[in-house]
């Protein structure tokens, strides 16, 4: 168990798709079960509106929780990209050249997540770089998007800054109807260890949450477009029994809940001059 950082940002990514590529080169782009830390440095680099290429370091530093509101379910697109058109449109190999004749039509499969629902905390020491990094995501220099262009956020992605967010990571409505058939466990997963989850729920837990369960090789290196590199990090995951009454289904209900909590519990944003 480890001590964490006392303030942090908390959001929601939701959005009829998300995709969170962690193999995703040539035919097939994968997607992982939730939101991968390349892909969240990735919008928080396009809502500072910094080029590909530019320093990462201080948004890897960043510490990533996630919990599972909605896994969704996995879509696959079988996808095309070049097919019929005439010779100097065609699509460019990695040497610069136009792909032949008869190989034109470039055919990949995409994965998605749909109708997936997720809240982050990202944590730090560095109270600046949150409130810098909470005014991007307010107001993006660059569009926001759910690990693809194509997969844009349903509302907004900042709910707000707080003090302890693990402890109103594990107490905001969950968006998500409460189980039929008894207790059901919410999955949560970090870059770092999960025992410090502050919960309370009188059900038992499936592990501590202090031992990895693998890696996952989703920490940005650089998004140089020709360029990108990534490095493994451990990935530590919880299953955790929450209250019947952190269920609060769709629609209005659950929204209407959701900023009653956030009006009650989180810091008043600080307008910043842009």
């Amino acid at each position: 168990m480890t001590e964490q950082p006392a303030r942090g940002l908390l959001l929601r990514l939701a959005g009829p798709l998300q995709s969170w590529g962690t193999h995703s080169k040539y035919l097939l782009r994968d997607t992982a079960r939730f939101p991968t830390r390349s892909g969240v440095v990735g919008m928080l680099a396009a809502g500072l509106g910094r080029e590909r290429g530019a320093p990462l370091d201080d948004l890897t530093a960043l510490s990533m929780t996630v919990r599972v509101d909605r896994p969704g379910v996995v879509l696959s697109d079988f996808h095309t990209v070049g097919g019929g058109l005439p010779a100097d449109e065609k699509v460019i190999t990695v040497d610069g050249k136009r792909r032949a004749e008869d190989k034109g039509t470039l055919v990949s499969k995409r994965q998605y997540l749909a109708d997936a629902a997720f809240t982050l905390a990202l944590t730090s020491d560095d109270a600046e770089l949150l409130h810098v990094c909470a005014d991007a995501l307010r107001d993006p220099r660059w569009p926001l998007f759910l690990g693809r262009r194509s997969c844009p956020p349903e509302g907004p992605i900042l709910l707000g800054t707080v003090e302890d967010p693990l402890h109103h990571l594990v107490r905001l409505p969950l968006a998500t109807k409460r189980p039929r058939r008894g207790p059901q466990a919410t999955d949560f997963y970090s870059d770092r260890p999960l025992g410090v989850l502050p919960v309370d729920t009188g059900a038992p837990d499936r592990g501590d949450g202090d031992h990895h369960s693998g890696e996952v090789t989703d920490e940005p290196l650089s998004f140089a477009p020709l360029e990108r590199q990534y490095r493994p990090r451990p990935l530590y995951r919880r299953a955790v029994h929450l209250p019947e009454a952190a269920y609060e289904g769709f629609g209005t209900g659950y929204l209407e809940k959701l900023q009653t909590y956030i009006d009650t519990h989180f810091v008043k944003p600080e307008r910043s001059a842009r």
